[in-house]
């Protein structure tokens, strides 16, 4: 595999699944339009609606296209990390993740690929100049931007979209995080990775994408997610602060 960012190089696109039939294929075709060179790896949770099916059906058609399959429904972030080791194994230099209900366009897969030549992480981010959201009411979007200043001033981090689901990581970041230690969910998956991503050294950048609300299907954003995301992110920033205070202390000391 050649030069990071090169949207020739194969690359693995690592799209979770549940419930995701109408949706699926579309993307799919898209996304291998856009960069021919990429491979997808479709997760699916043991999707009722019959959306693995439709995923090794598209696999058989392209050698481009594979499926991994778990046999019941157990979050994103577990997902998206059984994913991750599945490309690591398969010596992938650079892991996408996207969605499959079409709220993230393919089309914007090039720049951020482009993006990783100078970072480790690239997001693809609603809230930098030159990104929006397209059709999702009001309470979702003060929601969404909500939490991020919440977990930028909580975790002192200055990522604008640090719940941004589009990204895509250089293999060697993911090889450093410890996946195993990593029980988070949903927006807190994300905000999780991108926050041991900055602690752990490396460099984050954003570009600007569009991001649409799904057409079809349901949301899976619930409760239990964004209490999950709010719990969480409030005992690291404590947790953070208390290594400033120690290491305040300590230089006190001497």
């Amino acid at each position: 595999m050649s030069e990071i960012g090169d949207t020739t190089t194969p690359v693995l696109v690592v799209i979770p699944t549940y419930n995701e039939r109408d949706t699926l294929g579309g993307v799919i075709e898209r996304l291998l339009e856009t960069v021919p060179a990429a491979h997808v790896l479709v997760v699916d949770d043991g999707s009722p609606d019959g959306t693995g099916e439709l995923a090794d059906e598209l696999a058989a058609d392209d050698e481009r296209v594979h499926v991994l399959h778990r046999t019941e429904k157990a979050g994103l972030g577990a997902a998206y990390i059984a994913g991750f080791r599945w490309g690591l194994a398969r010596q992938y230099a650079t892991l996408v993740e996207m969605d499959a209900d079409g709220s993230h366009a393919p089309e914007d897969l090039p720049r951020v690929l482009a993006a990783l030549q100078g970072a480790d992480l690239v997001l693809g981010s609603r809230y930098v100049p030159g990104g929006r959201v397209v059709n999702w009411p009001k309470r979702r979007q003060l929601l969404s931007r909500g939490g991020n200043l919440y977990s930028r001033l909580a975790l002192g981090v200055s990522i604008r979209d640090i719940t941004a689901g589009f990204r895509a990581y250089r293999a060697s970041v993911l090889e450093k995080l410890p996946l195993d230690d990593i029980a988070s969910q949903g927006y807190c998956f994300q905000i999780d990775l991108a926050w041991r991503t900055v602690r752990s050294g490396f460099t984050v950048a954003e570009v600007p994408i569009t991001f649409t609300e799904r057409e079809l299907g349901q949301s899976k954003m619930s409760k239990d997610i964004v209490l999950e995301a709010v719990l969480q992110v409030g005992r690291w920033g404590l947790r953070r602060r208390g290594e400033q205070v120690s290491g305040l202390l300590r230089r006190l000391k001497r």
